[in-house]
Order: structure tokens, then C-alpha cells, then sequence
């Protein structure tokens, strides 16, 4: 092919080949986790009577807030479906979307990669059209696979219609984000900080569809309602969004040079900092505008949540036999009892920035860059430790705006408000569970830089156990393998002293083993 997209059949099968696994993974992942739900759901809820009492249940503002509006008057076990799993599921995909967009993009052009491949008879465009058309080949191949898995179900209020847009609307906000990450990749000059911009976008998207359904993609995802509405136009709104913004992309693509990003970075100073004679300062220096970034949104999340606990007590008070199937604590209130389980999440989410700083070693081996720093007076042990340090730091800073901002809109929305050290103290109860998933980063990082995925598994594997446990009725000893599953409930449950230390001990363990390997492996060949 000549012209402008010389050489793009070339590169999607070169891409195709170099990441077919990752992709098996994704889409491993997101479909394996979409089909178990509903056969789960259908034997907890086999009557209409339960599935409409569970829909009295979900008409909570929480769970309004935080997997969108659904079909409650007609609450069939495919609506349940489509309402608690449809808006988690999007995420993941666009999680999926946003990793995949950046490591063909400005990631490659940011190792150099992108060089060497423009020094070969392709056009400029054909980079960035090749990624553009594989991951639509994802996309679509995760749409058709979610469609049809859903249909083979054969669940009588599951019908093929439904199915067919449940899996296209998923394709669809993956594409969607395919999309806004390019453009995302022209505007920053580094992978980090399109990651950054991408992930900033997500979840601004994902807060403000809870105030205005019209805004995309999530806020048009909840008008598609599988198995009962089967709005499609939302669906074709989003792919026309997706082709907008590649379009957008290559324009900008256009107007930049090589290695450079629209966005204008902030002059150096003539003289380094005092930290950077540090690894934990260049450590920070790399990360700060991440931390920043991520600081930013865990106080934003914990005020959208908090802002919707003045409405709890309200709408379960003249509602007993809901408040009897909610009610665990006679001595507790319904926000303090909701108050652990949105905690958790957000703790959760305070985890991933947490492991992206102590990974973020690992990428600077990958990229070769850290034999400028150990050729120096820099040990492996004191490098190491440093990251370790940043990333609990970031951890425990993300567990306190998260609380801070809970406490502050709840303050705000209730009449009855919780001391700052109640709120305080349920965030922060989750920290010895975040330094046992720093840990065992820590020691994967020790045996192999490669095997440093799997904490991502690990840590959705806890969040499916405590967030969907009660729901889908988990075995206890599921969420005991978990550090998670340790925590104790507070303020509903005492402090669990002898969990936070055992969990405490185990990070210890973990990070010794971890730097002792770090220090005797081959840092090119592990």
C-alpha cells in the first residue's frame, strides 16, 4: 500500500504479533469476569420475588452513585445484569483500552522505537492507524465474544438483542478511550503523562456521569439498558465520538514532532535539586506529577461519595423491611454501616497508585535506564528502598484524601455528621492491606521484573471477593486469601490489632526477601 497509510497492514500484523498475548489476557480477563455473574446471580435471586426485592435494594443513592441507574420496575435477572455489571465491566475495558493505546504510541515513540520504524517506507500516519485498527480488532472480537457468551447462557430474559448490545456497548467505550488516549499521546510528551491525562479523563468521566447522563462515555452507557430498553444509539454515538477523536489525533499527530507533545513543558531549572542527589528524590521527581494527579482524583471520588450519605437514613426510614435485610449493627446507623464497604473501595483504588510507584522501577529496567544510576555510588539496596518508601507514602497520603474528602461532603450532606476520626480511622484500618500488596510487588520485582503483573490479578481477584462477596455469597476462606479480606469493619467491628500486625509482619517478610533478591539478581537477564 503507498500513500499515506504506506506499510499499515505491515505494522498491525507486526503489532498482532507482539502483543497477542497481552491481548489473550485483557480479553480472558474482562470476558471470564462478565459470564460468571449472571449463573451466580440466577441461583441467589431464582424467583422475580427476590430479584424485585434486590431491586428495592439497589434504588440506594450509593449504588446509584456508583454502578448507575438500571431498569427497577421491570427487574429481570438480565436487567440485574446489565445494571450492577455493565458500568464495572466499561471500566475495565477502558483500563484495557488506555495501557494498550499508550504502549503503541507514545510509549514506542518514547523509547525510540517509533524511529526506527518511521526510518522504513511507512508514512507518518501508519503507526498510529495500525494500533488504531488492532485495537478495534480488540474491541470488536471483545464485543462478539461478551455477545455471544451472554446469549449461550440460554437465560430466558438474557435474549440475543440484549446480549448483542450488551457486548457492543462495552466495545464501544473501549474504542471510546482508544481514542481520547491518542489524542492524550499527541498532547504529553512522556507515556507516563498520557497515562496520567487518560486516567485523569476516566475518571472525571465516570464522577460526572453520576450528576448528567449525557455526558460520554459513561453517562451515555447507562441510557443503552441491555435486556429491557436496547438503546442502541448510544452505541453508535460513542463510535462516532471514537472515530472523531483518531481523526482528532492524526491532525495532531501532524502538528508535532517526533519525540515532542503540544502540551509545553515546564523549563528545568539551570541547577538540580537537592533531592535529586537522592534515588528517592529522582524517585519522586519522576512520579510527581502522577502523584499529584492521583491525589487530586482520590479526593474528588471521596467527595462524590460522601456527598450522598445525608440520603441513606432518609430513604430507608420509612422502609422496614429494607432496613431489616440491611441492618448488621442494631447499634449502628445505616451510613455507618454503608461507611466500611465504600472505604473499602476506595481503598481499593488507593492501592493502584501505591503499586504503580514501586513499579515504576521495574519500567526504568525495562527501558534500560538504570545502569546510568548504578554505575554510580547508588547501591541496588538503597534504589530499591526508595521506590518502596514513595510508593507506602503514596499509599497512606491516597487512604487520607480519600477519607478527608468523604468527611467533607458528608459533613456537608448530613444532619448527623461522622467525627473526622471515625472516617479517619476506617481508611486508614486498609493500610497494612496496601503494604502487604506493596510487598508482594516488592518481591516479584526481586525474583523477575516480568512477573510483576500478576499483583494486578492478586488485587482484583480481593477486590471481586469483597465487593461482589456478599452478593454472590462467597466462602469466607475466599476473601481470607486476600489481605483485604483482614480488615476489620470499622467503625460496625473492633479494631483487629492482631490482623493489622500480622499483616504488617508479612510485609516485612516480604520486602526483606525482596530486596535480598533484587540485590543478587542480573538486572538485563531476570
Amino acid at each position: 500500500m503507498k500513500g499515506r497509510l504506506s506499510g499499515v497492514s505491515y505494522l498491525s500484523r507486526f503489532i498482532v504479533r507482539q502483543d497477542r498475548m497481552r491481548y489473550l489476557w485483557w480479553l480472558a480477563g474482562i470476558v471470564i469476569m462478565t459470564l460468571i455473574v449472571p449463573p451466580a446471580l440466577n441461583e441467589l435471586y431464582p424467583s422475580q420475588h427476590d430479584r424485585d426485592l434486590m431491586a428495592e435494594t439497589m434504588k440506594n443513592p450509593v449504588m446509584t452513585a456508583m454502578v448507575g441507574p438500571g431498569d427497577l420496575a421491570n427487574y429481570t435477572l438480565g436487567a440485574m445484569v446489565s445494571h450492577q455489571m455493565l458500568l464495572m465491566t466499561a471500566i475495565a475495558a477502558a483500563i484495557m483500552n488506555i495501557l494498550l493505546t499508550v504502549r503503541h504510541t507514545r510509549s514506542e515513540e518514547e523509547d525510540g522505537q517509533a524511529e526506527l520504524l518511521r526510518s522504513l517506507p511507512i508514512a507518518r500516519h501508519s503507526q498510529l492507524t495500525a494500533s488504531m485498527l488492532v485495537l478495534f480488532g480488540v474491541n470488536l472480537l471483545l464485543s462478539v465474544l461478551i455477545g455471544a457468551g451472554l446469549y449461550n447462557l440460554s437465560f430466558d430474559s438474557m435474549d440475543l438483542p440484549g446480549s448483542l448490545v450488551y457486548g457492543a456497548s462495552l466495545g464501544a467505550v473501549g474504542l471510546f478511550f482508544a481514542g481520547f488516549t491518542a489524542v492524550c499521546s499527541q498532547l504529553s510528551d512522556s507515556s507516563r503523562g498520557a497515562v496520567g491525562l487518560a486516567f485523569t479523563g476516566m475518571i472525571g468521566c465516570y464522577l460526572l456521569r453520576s450528576g448528567s447522563e449525557r455526558i460520554p462515555p459513561f453517562g451515555w452507557l447507562a441510557q443503552v439498558q441491555p435486556y429491557s430498553d436496547n438503546n442502541w444509539l448510544p452505541v453508535w454515538g460513542l463510535l462516532a465520538a471514537s472515530v472523531l477523536l483518531f481523526m482528532l489525533a492524526v491532525i495532531l499527530q501532524g502538528t508535532r514532532d517526533m519525540g515532542s507533545g503540544l502540551l509545553p513543558s515546564r523549563s528545568g531549572r539551570a541547577h538540580a535539586s537537592i533531592l535529586l542527589r537522592h534515588p528517592i528524590g529522582l524517585a519522586w521527581r519522576l512520579q510527581r506529577t502522577a502523584f499529584i494527579s492521583w491525589s487530586i482524583g482520590m479526593l474528588v471520588l471521596g467527595l462524590s461519595y460522601g456527598s450522598v450519605l445525608g440520603d441513606l437514613d432518609m430513604f430507608f426510614k420509612d422502609n422496614d423491611m429494607l432496613a431489616s435485610m440491611i441492618v448488621a449493627d442494631e447499634n449502628s446507623s445505616l451510613t455507618a454501616q454503608f461507611l466500611p464497604m465504600l472505604m473499602a473501595v476506595l481503598a481499593f483504588i488507593s492501592t493502584i497508585p501505591a503499586l504503580l510507584a514501586i513499579h515504576k522501577i521495574a519500567g526504568e529496567e525495562r527501558k534500560l535506564r538504570l545502569d546510568h544510576l548504578l554505575g554510580r555510588a547508588v547501591s541496588r539496596k538503597r534504589l530499591l528502598v526508595s521506590y518502596i518508601v514513595l510508593a507506602l507514602f503514596t499509599g497512606f497520603v491516597m487512604l487520607n484524601l480519600s477519607a478527608l474528602g468523604l468527611w467533607l461532603a458528608g459533613t456537608a450532606s448530613m444532619e448527623d455528621p461522622f467525627m473526622f476520626q471515625t472516617v479517619w480511622q476506617a481508611s486508614i484500618v486498609h493500610f497494612p492491606a496496601i503494604t502487604v500488596m506493596i510487598g508482594i510487588s516488592a518481591a516479584l520485582i526481586g525474583v523477575a521484573k516480568k512477573a510483576t503483573g500478576f499483583v494486578w490479578l492478586y488485587l482484583f481477584y480481593g477486590f471481586l471477593t469483597l465487593y461482589l462477596g456478599g452478593l454472590f455469597q462467597f466462602p469466607e476462606w475466599m476473601e481470607k486469601l486476600s489481605p483485604f479480606g483482614f480488615v476489620a469493619k470499622l467503625p460496625i467491628e473492633d479494631m483487629n490489632w492482631l490482623y493489622a500486625g500480622g499483616s504488617l509482619t508479612v510485609t516485612m517478610i516480604l520486602l526483606i526477601f525482596g530486596i535480598n533478591r533484587y540485590t543478587r539478581r542480573d538486572i538485563q537477564d531476570s
